[in-house]
């Protein structure tokens, strides 16, 4: 049952996403594509480039929060995938986030320069 003075309209705009809440997600999936850009390969094997693993370092990159351990260990394991996201036309201005540069320096990673 609807609590005393909701309809069930209200109720339904209570539970979808807010304009807020939809522009945060694409935020989120943004950073997500851009922390996948500034992490270099130094060389050697390429590693399965999976951007979704990096979701973990989103308050790092969105508001310049200390990177937590298992950013930083995602971040390693996806070095080899900087420089061909770089050169993605689409991707590659994600590269100039103000707070990606300080997140990889945070975790003891160079930043790339493809």
């Amino acid at each position: 049952t609807t609590p005393p003075h909701s309809t069930p309209a209200t109720a339904r705009a209570r539970s979808r996403p807010t304009t807020t809440a939809m522009a945060m997600r694409k935020e989120v999936l943004l950073a997500a594509m851009m922390l996948a850009l500034v992490v270099a390969a130094p060389g050697g094997a390429r590693a399965a480039c999976e951007m979704g693993q990096l979701t973990v370092c989103m308050p790092a990159i969105t508001t310049g929060a200390k990177p937590s351990g298992a950013c930083c260990a995602n971040l390693r394991a996806q070095q080899a995938c900087f420089c061909e996201y770089a050169k993605d036309p689409s991707l590659g201005a994600y590269i100039r986030s103000p707070h990606a540069s300080e997140t990889l320096v945070s975790c003891g990673l160079a930043v790339p320069h493809c």
